[in-house]
């Protein structure tokens, strides 16, 4: 249990210097199902939806290249144009057709999908650009050299990973400054626990992916949205929440998840 617990606060500065609210929202339903696959069907309602969060004061949403693909990005982009909105994508990952992923983190596929999220996301600088998954055949270093020569052009301005293990993220450090990490962690299943510590002395985001202990490939939450939220957000000051919805009203029931946190750091799930 880390113990930073006594000093919640609502927000959190991704890389020293971009505050958002902990409580963000995951774009990876905003896609075709099955499999993430394809452009939401409803589309205008995803769109209503994302400016309903950012209504309610969620400021950091967190989209991927593999989401789609590409079509979350566009739905994200498109609905958060012109607002004062911290976005986040991940690249690294393709999906040419639903179950089937694809891992390249070499230089020239990374460097081609940030110019393409670009586009997609109607932005002319990513806040948040994410190595989706360590590709084993790229050397972690080469794919974070990558995202710091885009860092150095302006195209984007902080880098985060996804998936990684301590050993990663010392590798990465190594190259350059990380300011996230996002990896599975929910209140029913903790072995990032370390992770989490470390990352928070550091100063560094942990975005938790699976909240609410979801299969991400199928949609339904197994633990109580609200729990499971505000155990979350009592955990670690580090810790930015990124539930993904396609209903309003269930929206509106995650962003209620602070009115728990008190409860959840007085007596929550270990």
């Amino acid at each position: 249990m880390t113990s930073q617990r006594d000093n919640i606060t609502r927000s959190f500065k991704i890389g020293d210097e971009l505050e958002v609210n902990r409580l963000g929202y995951g774009a990876m339903r905003l896609t075709g199902q099955p499999g993430n696959f394809g452009p939401y069907p409803q589309w205008d309602q995803g769109l209503t939806l994302l400016r309903r969060a950012h209504d309610l004061g969620i400021t950091f949403f967190d989209s991927a290249w593999a989401y789609g693909p590409e079509t979350a990005d566009r739905i994200v982009g498109e609905a958060l144009e012109g607002r004062d909105a911290v976005i986040a994508t991940k690249g690294g990952v393709d999906k040419p057709e639903p179950g089937r992923i694809l891992v390249d983190g070499s230089r020239d596929t990374l460097l081609r999908q940030i110019d393409k999220a670009l586009v997609n996301l109607r932005r002319d600088r990513i806040d948040l650009f994410q190595l989706h998954r360590v590709d084993p055949d790229t050397p972690i270093e080469t794919s974070v050299r990558a995202l710091a020569e885009a860092q150095a052009d302006g195209r984007i301005r902080h880098i985060g990973l996804s998936n990684v293990t301590r050993a990663d993220l010392d590798r990465a450090l190594s190259v350059t400054a990380i300011a996230s990490v996002q990896n599975r962690f929910n209140m029913a299943e903790t072995s990032e626990q370390d992770l989490v510590e470390f990352t928070a002395e550091q100063g560094i985001a942990f975005i938790p992916y699976g909240p609410l202990g979801a299969n991400p490939m199928q949609p339904g939450a197994k633990l109580d949205p609200k729990q499971a939220l505000a155990w979350l957000l009592a955990r670690s000051p580090n810790i930015i929440v990124i539930p993904g919805t396609t209903s309003i009203v269930h929206l509106d029931d995650n962003w209620r998840a602070w009115d728990l946190v008190s409860t959840a750091k007085d007596g929550g799930a270990a």
